[in-house]
Protein backbone atom coordinates (compact mmCIF):
# COMPACT_ATOMS: atom_id res chain seq x y z
CA UNK A 1 0.00 0.00 0.00
CA UNK A 2 1.40 3.40 -0.77
CA UNK A 3 1.74 5.89 2.26
CA UNK A 4 -0.44 8.47 0.66
CA UNK A 5 -3.76 6.81 0.86
CA UNK A 6 -7.26 8.53 0.06
CA UNK A 7 -10.08 8.06 2.55
CA UNK A 8 -12.63 10.06 3.99
CA UNK A 9 -12.09 12.11 6.33
CA UNK A 10 -8.36 11.89 5.26
CA UNK A 11 -7.74 15.95 4.68
CA UNK A 12 -9.11 16.54 8.60
CA UNK A 13 -6.76 14.02 10.20
CA UNK A 14 -4.04 15.53 8.10
CA UNK A 15 -5.12 19.00 9.45
CA UNK A 16 -5.18 18.43 12.92
CA UNK A 17 -1.91 16.31 12.80
CA UNK A 18 0.05 19.69 11.16
CA UNK A 19 -1.65 21.88 13.61
CA UNK A 20 -0.37 19.82 16.51
CA UNK A 21 3.17 19.15 14.99
CA UNK A 22 3.47 22.96 14.63
CA UNK A 23 2.93 23.60 18.66
CA UNK A 24 6.31 22.93 19.21
CA UNK A 25 6.92 20.77 22.50
CA UNK A 26 6.83 16.62 22.55
CA UNK A 27 4.62 17.21 25.04
CA UNK A 28 1.92 19.83 23.49
CA UNK A 29 2.16 17.83 19.88
CA UNK A 30 1.13 14.39 21.92
CA UNK A 31 -1.49 16.00 24.09
CA UNK A 32 -3.16 17.92 21.17
CA UNK A 33 -3.39 14.72 19.32
CA UNK A 34 -4.54 12.41 21.72
CA UNK A 35 -7.48 14.96 21.81
CA UNK A 36 -7.79 15.19 17.94
CA UNK A 37 -7.50 11.56 17.77
CA UNK A 38 -10.27 10.87 19.75
CA UNK A 39 -12.32 13.68 17.93
CA UNK A 40 -11.46 12.25 14.93
CA UNK A 41 -12.31 8.67 15.66
CA UNK A 42 -15.76 9.68 16.89
CA UNK A 43 -16.30 11.26 13.49
CA UNK A 44 -18.76 9.37 11.24
CA UNK A 45 -17.67 11.10 8.41
CA UNK A 46 -14.37 9.92 8.77
CA UNK A 47 -14.12 6.46 7.68
CA UNK A 48 -10.10 4.42 7.55
CA UNK A 49 -9.98 2.34 4.37
CA UNK A 50 -11.18 -0.93 3.90
CA UNK A 51 -8.55 -2.99 3.65
CA UNK A 52 -7.51 -1.57 7.57
CA UNK A 53 -10.65 -3.94 8.47
CA UNK A 54 -9.08 -7.11 7.12
CA UNK A 55 -6.19 -9.06 9.51
CA UNK A 56 -3.53 -10.86 8.48
CA UNK A 57 -3.59 -14.45 9.92
CA UNK A 58 -0.01 -14.54 11.05
CA UNK A 59 0.79 -11.27 12.29
CA UNK A 60 -0.82 -7.97 13.21
CA UNK A 61 -0.50 -5.94 10.14
CA UNK A 62 0.74 -2.45 9.51
CA UNK A 63 -0.63 -0.39 6.48
CA UNK A 64 1.03 3.03 5.38
CA UNK A 65 -1.96 6.04 5.57
CA UNK A 66 0.51 9.27 4.80
CA UNK A 67 3.78 10.60 5.53
CA UNK A 68 4.07 14.21 5.94
CA UNK A 69 6.56 15.80 3.30
CA UNK A 70 6.60 18.50 5.37
CA UNK A 71 7.06 17.55 8.68
CA UNK A 72 8.29 13.98 8.33
CA UNK A 73 5.44 12.37 10.45
CA UNK A 74 3.68 9.19 9.61
CA UNK A 75 0.58 7.74 9.92
CA UNK A 76 0.24 4.66 10.45
CA UNK A 77 -2.99 2.06 10.58
CA UNK A 78 -2.53 -1.55 13.04
CA UNK A 79 -5.20 -4.33 11.98
CA UNK A 80 -4.87 -6.80 15.01
CA UNK A 81 -6.42 -10.02 14.60
CA UNK A 82 -7.86 -12.11 17.91
CA UNK A 83 -5.08 -12.62 20.00
CA UNK A 84 -2.52 -10.86 18.02
CA UNK A 85 -0.28 -8.60 19.98
CA UNK A 86 3.63 -7.03 19.60
CA UNK A 87 6.83 -8.38 21.89
CA UNK A 88 7.80 -5.47 24.13
CA UNK A 89 9.12 -3.17 22.26
CA UNK A 90 10.53 1.15 21.79
CA UNK A 91 10.07 3.60 19.54
CA UNK A 92 13.80 3.90 17.97
CA UNK A 93 13.64 7.19 19.96
CA UNK A 94 10.33 8.61 19.08
CA UNK A 95 7.35 9.87 20.27
CA UNK A 96 4.18 8.56 19.20
CA UNK A 97 -0.03 8.63 19.51
CA UNK A 98 -1.88 6.05 19.26
CA UNK A 99 -5.40 5.63 19.14
CA UNK A 100 -8.15 2.81 19.16
CA UNK A 101 -10.77 3.10 15.87
CA UNK A 102 -12.41 -0.25 16.70
CA UNK A 103 -12.23 -3.10 19.05
CA UNK A 104 -9.87 -3.31 21.79
CA UNK A 105 -6.74 -3.20 22.73
CA UNK A 106 -4.44 -3.99 26.00
CA UNK A 107 -1.47 -1.86 26.63
CA UNK A 108 1.48 -2.73 29.12
CA UNK A 109 4.42 -0.22 29.44
CA UNK A 110 7.24 -1.29 31.24
CA UNK A 111 10.16 0.42 32.79
CA UNK A 112 13.64 0.31 32.09
CA UNK A 113 15.18 -0.95 35.05
CA UNK A 114 19.28 -1.83 34.64
CA UNK A 115 21.13 -1.93 31.30
CA UNK A 116 24.06 -4.07 30.74
CA UNK A 117 25.23 -3.67 26.87
CA UNK A 118 22.34 -5.46 25.29
CA UNK A 119 20.94 -7.11 28.05
CA UNK A 120 17.61 -4.47 29.51
CA UNK A 121 15.84 -5.40 32.51
CA UNK A 122 12.41 -4.28 32.81
CA UNK A 123 8.93 -3.91 35.42
CA UNK A 124 5.58 -3.96 33.89
CA UNK A 125 4.86 -0.64 35.21
CA UNK A 126 1.12 -0.63 34.75
CA UNK A 127 -0.76 -1.01 31.87
CA UNK A 128 -4.50 -0.03 30.35
CA UNK A 129 -7.73 -1.32 28.28
CA UNK A 130 -8.02 1.39 25.68
CA UNK A 131 -11.31 0.80 24.19
CA UNK A 132 -12.32 2.43 20.41
CA UNK A 133 -12.51 6.05 20.86
CA UNK A 134 -9.52 6.40 22.96
CA UNK A 135 -5.59 7.53 22.66
CA UNK A 136 -2.40 7.63 24.52
CA UNK A 137 1.04 8.72 23.76
CA UNK A 138 4.69 7.28 24.40
CA UNK A 139 7.32 10.12 25.00
CA UNK A 140 10.79 8.89 25.39
CA UNK A 141 12.28 7.76 27.55
CA UNK A 142 8.89 5.89 28.57
CA UNK A 143 8.60 4.51 25.30
CA UNK A 144 8.92 0.71 26.26
CA UNK A 145 5.39 -1.34 25.90
CA UNK A 146 3.79 -4.54 24.41
CA UNK A 147 0.27 -3.88 22.47
CA UNK A 148 -2.47 -6.81 22.37
CA UNK A 149 -6.24 -7.37 21.08
CA UNK A 150 -7.07 -9.58 24.36
CA UNK A 151 -10.35 -10.82 22.36
CA UNK A 152 -10.33 -14.44 20.68
CA UNK A 153 -12.45 -13.64 18.62
CA UNK A 154 -12.97 -9.70 17.35
CA UNK A 155 -10.53 -7.74 15.43
CA UNK A 156 -9.41 -4.30 17.14
CA UNK A 157 -8.18 -1.45 14.33
CA UNK A 158 -5.39 1.58 16.14
CA UNK A 159 -4.09 4.73 14.35
CA UNK A 160 -0.44 5.23 14.99
CA UNK A 161 0.82 8.81 14.46
CA UNK A 162 4.66 8.44 14.67
CA UNK A 163 7.04 11.52 15.39
CA UNK A 164 8.48 10.43 11.62
CA UNK A 165 8.84 7.45 9.52
CA UNK A 166 9.37 4.44 11.79
CA UNK A 167 11.27 1.81 10.10
CA UNK A 168 12.73 -0.13 12.53
CA UNK A 169 12.65 -0.42 16.52
CA UNK A 170 14.28 -2.60 19.39
CA UNK A 171 12.20 -5.86 20.49
CA UNK A 172 13.05 -7.32 23.75
CA UNK A 173 13.25 -11.22 23.96
CA UNK A 174 13.02 -12.57 27.46
CA UNK A 175 16.33 -13.86 28.81
CA UNK A 176 16.42 -14.44 32.82
CA UNK A 177 13.83 -13.31 35.26
CA UNK A 178 13.32 -9.40 34.50
CA UNK A 179 16.34 -9.49 31.99
CA UNK A 180 15.92 -8.99 28.43
CA UNK A 181 18.28 -9.39 25.32
CA UNK A 182 17.40 -6.41 22.71
CA UNK A 183 16.64 -7.37 18.96
CA UNK A 184 16.99 -4.75 16.25
CA UNK A 185 13.96 -5.46 13.89
CA UNK A 186 13.35 -3.73 10.53
CA UNK A 187 9.31 -2.74 10.03
CA UNK A 188 7.41 -3.09 7.31
CA UNK A 189 3.80 -2.38 5.65
CA UNK A 190 1.89 -4.54 4.63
Amino acid sequence: MSDDVDFPGRDRLIAAVDAAVGLGSDQATTAALRAALCVLIRDPDVRLPGCVHQPIEDHYARRALYRSPVHGYSIIAMTWGPDQGTPLHDHDGQWCVEGVWTGELEITQYELLDRQDERFRFRAAGGVQAGAGSAGSLIPPHEYHTIRNPSPHAIAVSVHVYRAELARCATFVPDDGEWYRRVERRLEVD
